[in-house]
């Protein structure tokens, strides 16, 4: 669903009272691991209960398809979707709630960092843990059904979800989410995949048809969904757009034919909101159109009674989403007769902030990715650790989360302002200063026709309403100004003298940035605002407020940083960009002149730190100038505590990028070539293969900012003494890792394959991940480390025979630190 900016609320939520309000429960406990399985696992304490094809036996037509389509929820919570049940069948409703990096409902939730985040710690019994939490707080908040995880390849830098999805790499991708689900389903939580498939963009995703070939698409692509699927998810979300031809939620090939007939998937499969082309989508493996029912509705009860569409589809889809209710225990209490006499199901969990504060915090530490520490300026010490100059809004308003239907009101927010001036200490010296102020003030009524528009508080508008203006502004100076329109609840959209500058869905209470800088010259200039409520799907009031940062004020923000960073010994620097759905990034460079800032305190202080809270890669036209730089992603509502601990080195940065970092915009895979991206009259083709991310930069020899899987830390490693073993199920590849530094650390170790000699007719990357591990080892500490290789990882997809096949011939495994630095190397014979 769409959305855009991420939310900043500071409210503490107690969710005791809550579970008690929201009646009767799952206990948690851990549904069905495999596909195979998933029809017949229960929670451990839960009874086996009645049988579904008696259930179904029981319904009426119009109960049936009640199943396959959402419906507005009498009693919403502020999920997004909604199924009524049977009452009189004892059958419960379902709650489908949006949630990639914590539960998005009405009352607030634990905002985790974002899912790229997670992936970087290369961690997967941090992922089951990040699961955990998610699944906890979802059923505790009154919700049967988790709109995640995602599990796209990031695959445009542009791309605005990179942030919400794994990797490029199609193995990070299927081991984090493979844990992901089985944590969220631990707790009772249903998990639902998407978007299948190749959704791995926000420009043109309602039309775009992607071409792509069935190799690519098997070994990049439905990796990860085929993993998520072994795994036991109960449900997988169809994607908007179009896959060869045929819409992703009306696409035979890929929803009967690989996903319930190849994977033999045991769930159902929803639509993304919206993205419902047709009634005879039940026939191609869709079960459930969502959030109404526009084609699987009335339309779908007509084309049964005429014969057009048979009984059995209907039957089939409900049965798919009887059979998981009945393994998550949603049916203990149905029977064809009437609700069971005496029944409750057993009670939700409790809401645990503490516990979920920990797991936040451990994700955003060792999902930190430190890129630069020349002279090891990191961590900070003796008197750089005394004297600092904090610059740039996040360091006070922190950017804990991406935009769109991943948006959370958190419980709390932890800002590097007061995180570091604690942590400094009181005999310490810390400035701030925004530099780049991107909050602004509101414009005046000296400027704005009607006066100022601030629509919040007691001011604001009941939900459904919309506010829809066109006033005029009037400038006296030539410039570049920022202009903010600030919504909530709502869908937003900001035009300046007639052209759209800003737009998209303000799902949170909080209020959401929709903004943009505007060149604009002395005079007058029209500015329109159009922001309208939801009511089917938002419950609170629609707010609205227009503010703007003059290029005075934003010239007087740049001076007082730099005189600020001119006096410290240290300034460290925040920047981000603003991830959101919806819409893409037009360029790598970070948003409102941020560049120009950090260059600005470079000149002005030899010791600049940067802080990245972005979604995806950047460009670094600085670098050189810095001394350190460490990305932290979007890192949930724990962000600040973890920014303080990792700056001052309580803890060791460890995480690696599962991104490329390009050069600039004119050395991407898509620079130039339309076709590959966003499309040319709607048709986008994947002619790169299966040479995704930084299969593409090898092939190409294409020199990049920073490699995938790079990733520095506050001490050093080194390899030795490679050996590989094949054996009946992959390789054995053996070799020794030391810790040289002086303090303890973690390294992720990875292992690629490079191609076979006897493939012909398929394309082959020139090196591809094949396992990688994360060990923690103390100073001077060696290891041996073993990791193994599946046979997957070995493989090819054959076109033609339309199956996996083993890559034979010597082929060559490299060992080390990143996709770029592989310090050992053997061959291996295949066969």
């Amino acid at each position: 669903m769409p959305g855009s900016g991420a939310s900043n609320g500071r409210r503490r939520f107690r969710a005791g009272a809550l579970a008690m309000t929201l009646g009767a429960g799952l206990v948690a406990g851990a549904p069905a691991t495999t596909a195979s399985s998933a029809a017949s696992a229960h929670p451990p304490g839960t009874k086996p209960g009645i049988s579904v094809d008696a259930l179904l036996a029981a319904m009426t037509l119009d109960e049936k398809l009640t199943f396959v389509h959402g419906d507005r929820d009498p009693q919403s919570l502020g999920q997004a979707g909604y199924i009524p049940g049977v009452a009189r069948l004892g059958i419960p409703p379902l709650r489908l709630t949006d949630g990639p990096a914590g539960v998005r409902v009405t009352h607030p939730s634990t905002a985790m960092p974002a899912p790229v985040a997670l992936a970087s710690a290369f961690d997967e019994t941090l992922a089951r843990r990040y699961g955990e939490v998610i699944g906890r707080d979802g059923r505790a908040l009154g919700q049967d059904v988790l709109l995640s995880p995602m599990v796209n390849t990031i695959r445009v830098p542009y791309a605005g979800r990179n942030f919400e999805t794994f990797s490029e790499d199609p193995l990070v991708s299927a081991r984090t989410v493979a844990q992901e689900v089985r944590g969220i389903q631990s707790q009772g939580l249903i998990a639902t995949v998407k978007h299948y498939a190749e959704n791995n963009q926000e420009a043109d995703r309602m039309a775009v048809d992607v071409r792509v070939d069935e190799q690519t698409m098997r070994e990049i692509e439905l990796a990860g969904f085929e993993a998520a699927v072994k795994a036991g998810a109960g449900a997988v979300m169809c994607s908007y757009n179009k896959v060869n031809g045929d819409p992703g939620c009306g696409s035979a090939p890929l929803l009967n034919g690989v996903l319930k007939g190849d994977w033999r998937f045991g769930g159902w499969v929803m639509s993304d909101w919206g993205a419902t082309h047709s009634t005879d989508a039940i026939r191609k493996g869709l079960d459930q159109e969502m959030p109404g029912g526009t084609y699987l509705g009335p339309a779908l009860r007509a084309a049964i009674l005429a014969g057009t569409i048979p009984q059995s589809a209907l039957d089939a889809a409900v049965r798919r989403i009887l059979v998981q209710m009945k393994a998550f225990g949603l049916l203990a209490c149905a029977s064809p007769g009437g609700p069971v006499t005496g029944c409750r199901l057993a009670p939700r969990p409790s809401f645990d902030g503490a516990a979920d504060d920990r797991v936040a915090q451990a994700v955003a530490e060792d999902g930190s990715v430190l890129l630069r520490n020349t002279g090891n300026a990191l961590p900070l010490r003796g008197a750089a650790a005394r004297d600092i100059a904090l610059i740039g809004t996040p360091a006070k308003y922190p950017v804990i989360g991406g935009g769109g239907s991943s948006q959370v009101t958190p419980t709390r927010v932890t800002t590097p302002l007061d995180e570091i001036t604690k942590r400094a200490g009181r005999d310490a010296t810390v400035t701030y200063t925004p530099g780049i102020d991107t909050i602004g003030v509101l414009v005046p009524a000296s400027a704005l026709s009607g006066g100022p528009i601030d629509l919040t508080g007691d001011a604001a508008l009941p939900n459904g309403q919309s506010f829809v203006t066109t006033r005029t502004l009037t400038v006296d100076t030539t410039g570049d100004y920022l202009i903010d329109l600030q919504a909530a609840q709502g869908i937003a959209a900001l035009t300046v003298d007639g052209t759209q500058v800003a737009s998209g869905f303000a799902l949170s209470s909080e209020l959401t940035h929709f903004r943009a800088i505007v060149h604009l010259t002395a005079g007058t200039h029209s500015v329109g605002i159009n922001v309208t409520g939801i009511p089917s799907f938002l419950t609170g009031p629609l707010q609205a407020r227009l503010t703007w940062v003059t290029p005075q004020a934003a010239q007087a923000a740049l001076d007082a940083a730099v005189a600020g960073a001119r006096t410290a010994r240290t300034a460290v620097v925040f920047a981000y960009d603003e991830g959101t759905e919806g819409a893409d990034r037009t360029s790598l460079a970070l948003p409102y002149h941020q560049d120009r800032l950090i260059e600005a305190v470079a000149a002005a202080n030899p010791n600049v730190v940067v802080v990245l809270n972005t979604g995806s890669a950047v460009t670094m036209p600085w670098l050189s100038r810095v001394r350190g730089v460490l990305e932290m992603y979007y890192p949930g509502q724990m962000g600040g505590l973890a920014t303080a601990r990792l700056l001052f080195g309580d803890v060791n940065p460890g995480g690696k990028l599962t991104q490329t970092f390009p050069l600039d915009d004119a050395h991407t895979m898509v620079t130039g070539n339309p076709a590959r991206y966003p499309g040319v009259n709607h048709v986008e083709q994947y002619d790169e293969g299966v040479d995704v991310g930084y299969r593409w930069y090898e092939a190409q020899g294409q020199q990049t900012l920073f490699g995938f899987g790079y990733g520095l830390s506050y001490t050093t490693f080194g390899y030795s003494k490679l050996r590989v073993a094949r054996g009946h199920h992959g390789l054995t590849v053996r070799f020794t890792l030391t810790n040289t530094g002086n303090r303890a650390g973690d390294e992720v170790a990875q292992v690629y394959l490079g191609p076979s000699p006897d493939v012909h007719g398929a394309q082959q990357p020139v090196k591809a991940l094949a396992g990688y591990e994360k060990v923690h080892l103390a100073p001077g500490e060696s290891r041996t480390v073993e990791i193994s290789i599946d046979e997957r990882q070995l493989q090819y997809w054959d076109s033609t025979a339309h199956r996996w096949a083993l890559g034979t011939g010597s082929r060559a495994v490299w060992v080390g630190a990143s996709s770029r630095t592989l310090p050992l190397r053997t061959n291996v014979t295949l066969h």
